[in-house]
Order: structure tokens, then C-alpha cells, then sequence
């Protein structure tokens, strides 16, 4: 009986397909909204979750004031940096960061460009690797050795294929030579590209490009912290060392702001998972649209094939048969624009992960809910529909013209 009514709805709708892929057309629009939404949310979360893990495991920094924008609180010094080393427990690596602006000069190529003045235990914290050369040593730092190691990006834009290693690039007055090229990183989730950039000891940037040399000039510290270690009794610990080095009261707010990496991350992903969850939701409103077209296009369709259901019912047929046919054309209706709503963000997603930097994941769980989805909108908006033709006397059926 089912197997019949799927053959006779098949039918109906190829005897009219213009007006069944009109009909179908706000499910198409309500499925294939809903699925390109929450996939690219979804992918989104996952870029900004790589991203940020890009920056470093167990990954504490410390800033100057609170927030993430320029603040006028005074910055760091060294010695901080080693007052935090020798005085809080689980700390695997430190380094100060101090970074300028400047431009790059190698021969007749230019560039500006960020130098990051650090210490050589900055790698292992950002989870860096080289590609060609090697890193710098703690006998480089100490010595304010003018080396440096470069992103992809430079060696692309100044070198032009040449071998950078043992090359010299002119930074404002001070002539470094390239010792390591870095593993490409990619961008981070905000749009920095990780391999434009120039690192070199930060004793080197001291004393050669700010001449600050032992000041405090340090825009941020980077933590790394043992595995296994609570990361919030590091960061409580930091901040009240902090708060003694810079003789603030206890009714003085901090200058500082410590921040766990992934706690960041957890918060980022909570905020996109939110708006993505607003914007499925928004979408999933044209789906009960499209259910409302489909219920008006059946109601239509009762009213035109009315002495088809007479007949029918003439010659045996039950109520409960003549309402299993109208659901079932509701439901097939519905499906096929679910599946058509899927190509159709298949087809979206596939274009547009890229542009927003997100992984392409299309989720087979999100298809399947939707596919059912699609059938429960046939089912609750076919129900009035089969109902009336179902309810139709055989006798006013007949007569009807």
C-alpha cells in the first residue's frame, strides 16, 4: 500500500513538475540555509580552535593592562621575565616579546615587516619548526649576535628563490644574517599571516634597533607551562608576583592581564557555536515556509483531482487510504526538496569554506537530520490536505466538476 501511493505521488508530481519544484522550493532554500550554516559555523570553530593552537601548547601570556587593546600600563622588563622563571613553579619555557616595524632590505627587494625580538626558548613555545638552517642560541642571545630567522612569506618576497641562509638583510641601520627559515604556519584565525615576520634575539633588538637595551620595553611574556600542571594556580601565582613587583595596593586593580590559550579558544568556539546556532535558527524558519507552500499546493491539488478521490472511494477505497496517499505525496514532495536544499549546500559550502578561511566538513549527520526534518514538515503540513480528501462524501465527489 505504501509502495503504491509512493508510485502514484512520483506521478502527480512529474505531471506537473513546474509547479512541484515551486512548491518544493522554499524546503530547497529553508534545507540548504540551514545546513551551509551550521557547516560553516561548525568549520569556523575549527579554524579558530587551529589557529589559536598554532600559537602554542599550555600557552599562558602575559599583557600590559587588561583586555587585548593598547593600554597605557607600563611593559615589561627582563628582568621580570627571570623574576617569573626562578619564582613560580611549573613553568617549562619563558621569553619576553618585544616586537617593531620595520622594513626589510635584501639587494633591490623591500618589504616591511614585523621583527620579534625574543629568546630562544620562544620555538618550542609557539610550537615552531625549521624548514632550512636552525634557530638561535641562548650563546647568540647572550652575546646580542645580529642573526635571524625568517617566515615563508619573507623569504618569498625578498629572495625570490634564492637560498636564504647566510644572507644579510638590512633591518633600519643593523645588517643581520638569515641563519633559519621557518615551517610555513599558515594565518592565524584573525587574519595575521604567522609567516610574515623576521625573529631575532631580543638582545639584538635592543641593543641594535631601539637601543633600549635592559628597559622596560617588553609588550608581552610567553609562558609554556608543564604538562599536568594546573595552568590556574601558574596564573595566580604570576599575577601576584606581578602585583609586587609593581607595588600595587590591594584596592589597585591590576596593569596586567594573564591569559590561558585555551581558555580563549573555549571562549571564541562558544561565541561562534552561539551565532551559529542564531543564524540555523533563522534559516530554519523558511523551512516552515516552504511547509506552508506545500499544504496550499495540496489543498489546491484535493480540490482539482476531488472526482478522482469520488471515484476511488466508489470502488472500495477507505478514508484512511485516500489520507495514506495525499501524506505520502506531502512527504515525497518535502524530501525531494531536502535533497535538493543538500546538493545545493553541498555545492555552497564547498565554495565558500575557502573564502572564510574554515575546513570543508560537510557532516553526514547534519544531512540525515535534515532529510527527516524535511519528511516531519510533509507529514505536519500534508496532514489538513489528506484530511480533507479523506473526509470528502463519495457521492459530492462524483458530482463535482
Amino acid at each position: 500500500m505504501f509502495w503504491n501511493a509512493f508510485i502514484i505521488a512520483l506521478r502527480e508530481i512529474r505531471r506537473n513538475l513546474t509547479r512541484a519544484f515551486l512548491t518544493v522550493l522554499g524546503v530547497v532554500i529553508g534545507v540548504a540555509a540551514v545546513i551551509t550554516m551550521v557547516t560553516l559555523g561548525n568549520g569556523a570553530t575549527e579554524a579558530m580552535k587551529e589557529s589559536i593552537s598554532k600559537m602554542g601548547n599550555n600557552l599562558l601570556t602575559l599583557r600590559p593592562g587588561q583586555g587585548w587593546g593598547p593600554s597605557a600600563s607600563p611593559l615589561f622588563s627582563r628582568t621580570d621575565v627571570e623574576s617569573i622563571r626562578q619564582q613560580v613553579p611549573g613553568i617549562k619555557h619563558i621569553t619576553p616579546l618585544s616586537n617593531t616595524s620595520v622594513q626589510a632590505i635584501y639587494q633591490e627587494q623591500a618589504r616591511q615587516t614585523d621583527v620579534q625580538g625574543v629568546y630562544p626558548e620562544y620555538f618550542p613555545i609557539g610550537n615552531w619548526t625549521i624548514a632550512t638552517g636552525r634557530f638561535f642560541d641562548i650563546g647568540e642571545l647572550n652575546t646580542g649576535e645580529p642573526v635571524a630567522v625568517i617566515g615563508e612569506t619573507i623569504r618569498k618576497e625578498l629572495f625570490n628563490g634564492e637560498d636564504p641562509i647566510g644572507k644579510r638583510i638590512r633591518l633600519l641601520n643593523t645588517a643581520v644574517t638569515v641563519i633559519g627559515v621557518t615551517e610555513v604556519k599558515g594565518q592565524a584565525g584573525w587574519g595575521d599571516d604567522l609567516d610574515d615576520n623576521i625573529i631575532i634575539p631580543i638582545t639584538t633588538l635592543q641593543s641594535r634597533l631601539n637601543g633600549q637595551m635592559f628597559k622596560q620595553n617588553i609588550n608581552q611574556i610567553m609562558i609554556s607551562t608543564e604538562d599536568g600542571y594546573p595552568t590556574d594556580g601558574v596564573m595566580a601565582d604570576i599575577a601576584s608576583l606581578m602585583r609586587e613587583r609593581r607595588n600595587l595596593a590591594r584596592t589597585v586593580q591590576d596593569n596586567f592581564s594573564v591569559t590561558d590559550s585555551r581558555q580563549v579558544a573555549e571562549v571564541m568556539s562558544s561565541s561562534t557555536k552561539l551565532m551559529t546556532s542564531l543564524l540555523g535558527a533563522v534559516a530554519g524558519f523558511s523551512l516552515l515556509v516552504g511547509g506552508i507552500g506545500i499544504m496550499n499546493i495540496m489543498l489546491v491539488s484535493v480540490t482539482e483531482r476531488t472526482r478522482e478521490i469520488g471515484i476511488r472511494m466508489s470502488i472500495g477505497a477507505r478514508a484512511r487510504e485516500v489520507m495514506l496517499q495525499f501524506l505520502v505525496e506531502a512527504v515525497t514532495l518535502s524530501c525531494v526538496g531536502g535533497l535538493v536544499g543538500i546538493t545545493l549546500a553541498y555545492g555552497l559550502c564547498y565554495k565558500f569554506a575557502p573564502v572564510i578561511g574554515a575546513p570543508f566538513r560537510f557532516d553526514p549527520k547534519i544531512n540525515l537530520i535534515a532529510v527527516i526534518f524535511s519528511a516531519v514538515i510533509g507529514v505536519l503540513f500534508g496532514f489538513l490536505p489528506a484530511r480533507r480528501a479523506a473526509g470528502l462524501d463519495p457521492i459530492e465527489a462524483l458530482r463535482h466538476e
